[in-house]
């Protein structure tokens, strides 16, 4: 009896991936047999209801505020000239320097003067 309910589990596994859920997404069948891991078994479920929902192909009839659609591309056309004025811009994504200073720095060789 074990086996089959094992098998049957396995089973599903294997149609979640025909589907189109990442194998990464996919729990191992001992998760949940001995409940080792249930945030396993929780990320394939999200992982399925997302693919479902993504694919909108009428197998998900249910809340769709649950899971978040997985995103499709997002392809951008840019002419020679856009790709050659964004290399005169200066990326802030790092940070600026503004307001940066060396005040009130020591060397390390100089001696702290002990008041």
């Amino acid at each position: 009896m074990a086996f089959k309910q094992m098998e049957k589990v396995s089973q599903f596994l294997q149609a979640a991936e025909a589907y189109g859920v990442i194998t990464t997404d996919i729990f191992q069948t001992v998760d949940l047999w001995e409940g080792k891991d249930m945030a396993a078994v929780q990320r394939t479920l999200m992982a399925l209801g997302s693919v479902a929902l993504t694919k909108d192909d009428g197998h998900y009839r249910g809340n769709r505020d649950w899971f978040h659609r997985k995103s499709q591309g997002n392809r951008r056309e840019f002419s020679e000239e856009q790709l050659r004025q964004g290399q005169n811009l200066i990326g802030l994504q790092m940070g600026g320097n503004h307001g940066a200073s060396q005040a009130g720095m020591t060397g390390y060789g100089m001696h702290r003067q002990i008041m």
